[in-house]
Formats: structure tokens, sequence, C-alpha cells
């Protein structure tokens, strides 16, 4: 049975020319699980809030978008539509809380609509077991893991008992382990109560080999629409969305491009896959093969002297003197012109770190240097004059003006774009709350850029951001790296770490539990390692990226 039906719809915001939903038409049966993907900027995010009359964006809009037949601006009760028709997530687990304790989170939506006392506790009881909350159902919201807070926001939707649930990028700001639990509760209420799910997702790796349907937008038009194997297939190797496939499926096709066979895409899969083509070849890939021990000691055989930019020397904090401490006797360095990524889960003290790196907060034990001199001998803002410079993890928190354009205008900037390895022009006359999460996370790289810092701290940056262009960002670091900047990361993605990172680091409980060269780290890492590794562990041992497999296995040794 039908449940959604957009019909040639089409939005452009205020004050342009071009439709950044242009002509879509699609429709969702009930209890399907649909996945919607596509390149940042593709119109995705914009394509779900319209779905959802209360957030739709401001602009000129048309077509239809009719929910069980009805046209939910005009047909359906405005508050069925609110708070029981179509439920959704958003990206940033923190924009989706009102309240302060997560009890009060769960009757919020109940208690608009007029739920009574009784059926509102029963409700409650019913979602808080279901979801596993109990043990932090009268925790403070603001005390809650980014993941906790997700399934949180995720459970306050489901309380109201929706036909539809729509979720943007729900796990852009989840470390890998909470992401993938998230993901497999999201299938499990699918399964469980037939509920309808629209989700739109860079993290395809899990989402595919489990999803009805895969809807892919590009520009701003619907260029693809059907089964997942159906689509796999016909996808092009040079198309932008082709990075964010499944990794197993990737190597398929760098190794085979056989269509007759069916491919793999699920690890699994993959291993049973490269179990069978490394036996054909009659030949153990390890270590010791000569094309992969070429590409693991590019990095080793580049010994740098010890010249650290930031060092962190037995730092520890608490944010109050009740709660425990949030960095732990932290000690680490990074060297100079060097791409230094942080991984671990949501509350670690990856975020900590970086602030406490830039005076924002005080350890009360401890020392922090930048480039051999202590933070409190940075004087009068000199610290972040042509020194160190930091991109949050909220970008917006970086935008001042009403468009792109003035950002770097009221900063004197405006000539200085061209100077970057990488091209915002076409988003100059735009507001920047207007683009694309992705497209966010490029200008404010810039406006952090035309300060000239010589240390780069970077929370989350590839929040937001594709498969291409993440790879687009790695190789834009590399090239920081190059014209002598050092670069600091703190992320949750793995796939991202693995492509430029010269080292890595594992946070947990505020102190660093395993460090080492990108290689070492992930090959023997169990869970904070990318797909590609679990694939080809004990197989062809060593890859971190399908790239490194198919360098290794793929061209013949």
């Amino acid at each position: 049975m039908e449940i959604l039906n957009v019909e040639n719809l089409k939005f452009k915001y205020p004050k342009t020319e071009k439709n950044v939903v242009d002509d879509v038409s699609f429709q969702v049966n009930e209890g399907e699980f649909v996945v919607l993907c596509g390149p940042t900027g593709s119109g995705k995010s914009t394509l779900l809030k319209l779905l959802k009359p209360e957030i739709s964006p401001l602009g000129e809009k048309q077509g239809h978008v009719k929910l069980f037949n009805e046209e939910i601006d005009r047909d359906i009760e405005e508050k069925k539509i609110k708070a029981s028709r179509i439920g959704y997530v958003c990206q940033n687990p923190k924009e989706q809380a009102v309240t302060d304790k997560v009890w009060h989170e769960l009757a919020f939506g109940l208690e608009n609509m007029g739920v009574p006392q009784n059926a509102m506790g029963a409700g409650i009881a019913e979602m808080a077991s279901y979801f596993g909350i109990e043990d932090w159902y009268e925790k403070r919201v603001d005390e809650l893991s980014g993941g906790q807070l997700q399934i949180l926001n995720l459970a306050s939707v489901m309380v109201m008992n929706p036909d539809i649930l729509i979720l943007d990028e729900p796990t852009a700001q989840l470390d890998p382990i909470a992401a993938s639990e998230f993901l497999m509760t999201l299938k499990k209420l699918n399964n469980d109560f037939a509920l309808t799910v629209i989700i739109a997702e860079h993290r395809l790796e899990e989402l595919v080999p489990v999803c009805d349907r895969l809807l892919v937008m590009d520009g701003g038009k619907m260029v693809s629409n059907g089964a997942a194997e159906d689509i796999l297939n016909s996808m092009d190797p040079a198309s932008e969305i082709f990075d964010a496939l499944p990794s197993a499926y990737r190597v398929y096709r760098g190794l085979n491009n056989n269509k007759d066979t069916e491919p793999p895409i699920t690890i699994r899969e993959g291993r049973e896959y490269l179990a069978e083509y490394t036996h054909k070849k009659e030949k153990t890939y390890t270590l010791t093969d000569r094309k992969y021990k070429d590409i693991i000691t590019k990095t080793k055989d580049k010994k740098i002297a010890h010249d650290p930019a930031l060092e962190f020397k037995d730092v520890s904090f608490r944010y109050a003197r009740e709660l425990p401490d949030a960095l732990k006797d932290l000690g680490f360095s990074v060297e100079k012109r060097e791409i230094f990524c942080i991984l671990g889960g949501n509350g670690s003290g990856k975020t900590t770190a970086l602030n406490a790196a830039t005076g924002l907060i005080k350890p009360y034990e401890g020392s922090i240097k930048v480039f051999g001199n202590k933070l409190k001998e940075y004087k009068n803002g000199s610290l972040y004059n042509k020194c160190l410079s930091m991109l949050p993890q909220d970008v917006q928190t970086l935008f001042l003006h009403n468009t792109v354009r003035e950002e770097f205008e009221s900063r004197k900037a405006l000539d200085r774009l061209k100077e970057f390895p990488f091209d915002i022009s076409g988003l100059m006359d735009r507001h920047p709350y207007d683009i694309s999460g992705g497209e966010q996370q490029l200008v404010a790289l810039a406006l952090v850029l035309i300060t000239d810092p010589k240390i780069i701290l970077l929370d989350e940056p590839t929040k937001g951001l594709d498969a291409y262009r993440k790879k687009n960002l790695a190789e834009i670091l590399k090239k920081l790296k190059a014209s002598g900047i050092t670069i600091v990361t703190v992320t949750h993605d793995v796939e991202f770490a693995a492509m430029c990172a010269d080292r890595c680091a594992l946070f947990f409980k505020g102190s660093i539990a395993s460090e080492g060269d990108v290689h070492s780290f992930f090959v023997n890492n169990n869970f904070y390692t990318t797909y590609t590794c679990r694939m080809s562990r004990g197989i062809c041992d060593g890859p971190v990226t399908v790239d490194e497999i198919l360098e290794t296995i793929g061209k013949g040794i």
C-alpha cells in the first residue's frame, strides 16, 4: 500500500534562481526501508524537510506531497502531522532535544498531543524498555553521550507512533560503534512494526545490505530509484556516489567487472569473495608482498626528527568538581607537518582535548605546549595570530553574515579564495545556513585558513560530507601539510582517517588507549578499524583502504 507520494516537487531558496529540488517524483510503500543518498549539496536534506511541513524551509515550492493520498500542506490536520504521522530525526542530536531530563523528553510529544496521563505513562514505560533507556531514564539530557542522545531523539519520536519515520544523516556525529547500533535499531523498528523509514545517509556500508530501495539524488534531481542491486550494477565507478558504496562491492568492481555474478555487499560476502579470488591466484598476500610493503614503508621510511608542534603532558581536566575527569593524565605529541587523527567514542574526551589546546578551557594539572611554548606564554591573543586556528564541531558558530560573500568581504579576504585547494565560488551568494552541511564545512575551513595558521585543529571535519568529498578533503589536508601546516583532527570517520592520517590515537575515558602509524593502528584494532581491514584480515593482511587492496592484489605482484 502506498504511504507517500511525491509528484513533480520543486523548490528554490529566496533570492536564488536554481532549484535545490528539481522536479522530483517518487512513491514509498508502507513498511519500506528506503535509503536516500547522493553527493553533498544534492538536495537530500531540503527534500526531507519538505516532507514535514512545520520544518519546511522558506522559499518557492511547487508540486505535491501526499501522505495516504492527502496533501500534507492542506488536507491533513496540522496537529496530526506534527504530533504523530510524520516523525523526524535530524543530523545533530543536540538540536532536537528540548527539555532537561530524559523522561521529560519522552513525555514532551505526548503532552503536546493531549494524551491522558495514564496512557502517557504506559507509552513512555514501554518505549523506554524497548530502547533500553531504563538505566539513564532519570539522567539530565546534557549528561548523555551522542549515541544515547540520538537514541533518545528516536524514542521521543517513536513514542508518538508515527506512520512514517524520516531521518537526515542521524549518524553523522556518532562514533562507529554507536552509529552501527543506531542503524541496527532502525532496521529492528522496520522489522518489528513494519515502520516506513526514509533515511538520508552518507554511510551506506551498513544500509545498502538491509534497505528495500535506494533513491539517488544529484543536482537536485532524482537520478536513480530502484532495488539496491540494480542501482549498484548500473553505477559508474567515476560517479561521485561510487566511493560511498560498500567496500566489498567496490573491491569486487575493481577486481572483476563481470556483472553476471551476484556482487558481494556485506563484510562476510566480501571476505568470501576475496578468499576465492586469492585462492584462484594461488598466492598468499601478506605484509611481506612487495607492492604492499612499498605502500606501508612510504610513511615508515620518512623518519621525522622529534620537533613537536603540539605537546600534552600529564593533562587532567574536569568540567565540575563533583564530576569525573574528562581528561586524565593525557599525554601525546604531534610533530610539525604531521596529520594526527584522534578517534574514540562519544564522550571520550576528544573535543575536550582540542578545547584545551586552544586555551578555551584550563586543565587543573599538566602542561600543554604549542611550538615549544606553554599556552600561558602566548599573551594578548598571540596564540591565534598566524599560529593556531580551530574548526569547531558546530561550524555555524563561525558565520556572522547573510551571504558567504559577506563572510569573506567582512574579513577583507575575498581575493584569497583562489589560494585554497578547493572551490566555493558557487556558494558566494547563498546564506551560510541555506547551504548543505558539507558545503558549510568547506566554507568554514576557508574562514579558518585565511587566518594563516601554522597548526589547525579540526573537530569532525567530515560531518555532512559525502564519500567523494571526504576523499577530496583528505587530499586538501595533505596539500596543507605539504605547505608546512600541522593538522590535528578529531573524527568518528575511520575511513577518512585511514585516507589522510600519518598517525592515529584512540581515546578512552580521557586518556590514550592506543596510538600508532595509520597502518599498524587499524590493523591491530577490531572495532575502530576500516571495513576494508575487517574484510581482508587473514586473507591479504595489511591494507586499510579499498585502493590499497586493489594495489596489493589486483594488479599482480
